[in-house]
């Protein structure tokens, strides 16, 4: 279990959690979910707690945490978790024509694991319809044990990965359906499930918008690095567009890998 007082970095890097986001990311962009024939399409994130410094533009959500932090100097507040995602929500993308998602803040604000079950139908595709939480301590023991976070590189200056769009239907549909076996290999443990989905992800990724994972300004091979992770392990996909870090699925040790520290229901921060 997470002892709050064993290496607490908090004074150094602020009480907000960070947040993984795996499987299904880009079906909480309406532009993306509203294309989607199957919906609602999924995508799991889970909270982590800030026990160590995250890489800035690295999928980490780091943009929104930074704003968290504003608004709440001392760590999260209690209340309505729903009511401080859109109050966070407002907050970051005031005025912003390219909005991010609300997938970001959900992350920070909510424990444990949850699927976010996105519909265009509903409030325009910006929050979810549906939020599936589960912060059973034994899940999220075992998801430490087989998830490795491999550290690669932040988004380099000039990075765009929306240059180059095809967003076809079918491809928007499997991308939705990684996040609900995503969630579900995590709920029932089972890794090659798990690290299938994170594999399929990619693929979504590299079919819907190339320059996620191939832009000029990238100087990291990213698709020969992924798919070395995944040939490797039950299977693998990066943190973020750009690269970040490389989530592993492996029953076994990963070089140069580091685990996560999930943050469930009833713990700090």
């Amino acid at each position: 279990m997470f002892d709050p007082a064993a290496g607490d970095l908090t004074s150094a890097i602020g009480a907000i959690p960070y947040r993984m986001a795996l499987a299904g990311g880009w079906i909480d962009q309406p532009f993306v979910s509203r294309l989607n024939p199957r919906a609602p399409g999924a995508m799991v994130v889970v909270g982590l707690q800030p026990v160590q410094w995250f890489m800035e533009r690295a999928g980490m959500a780091t943009g929104t945490r930074k704003v968290a932090r504003q608004l709440w100097p001392d760590g999260l507040p209690g209340g309505d978790r729903a009511a401080l995602v859109r109050q966070l929500y407002d907050a970051e993308n005031a005025g912003k024509d390219a909005p991010s998602g609300s997938q970001d803040m959900i992350g920070l604000i909510y424990p444990g694991i949850n699927r976010l079950d996105y519909d265009a139908a509903h409030e325009g595709g910006i929050y979810p319809v549906h939020i599936e939480s589960h912060n059973d301590p034994a899940t999220a023991a075992w998801l430490e044990q087989v998830l490795w976070i491999v550290p690669v590189a932040p988004r380099p200056p000039g990075y765009d990965p929306l240059g180059e769009q095809h967003l076809d239907p079918q491809w928007i549909e499997r991308l939705g359906q990684s996040g609900h076996a995503c969630f579900d290999a995590i709920v029932s443990r089972d890794a090659p499930a798990l690290g299938a989905s994170l594999t399929e992800c990619t693929a979504c990724w590299d079919a819907l918008l190339p320059h996620v994972l191939r832009h000029p300004t990238l100087e990291v091979d990213l698709p020969a690095l992924i798919h070395h992770y995944q040939s490797i392990s039950h299977g693998a996909m990066y943190s973020g567009c750009g690269g970040g870090y490389v989530y592993v699925v492996s029953d076994q040790p990963v070089p140069g890998a580091f685990k996560p520290v999930i943050r469930i229901s009833g713990e700090q921060a």
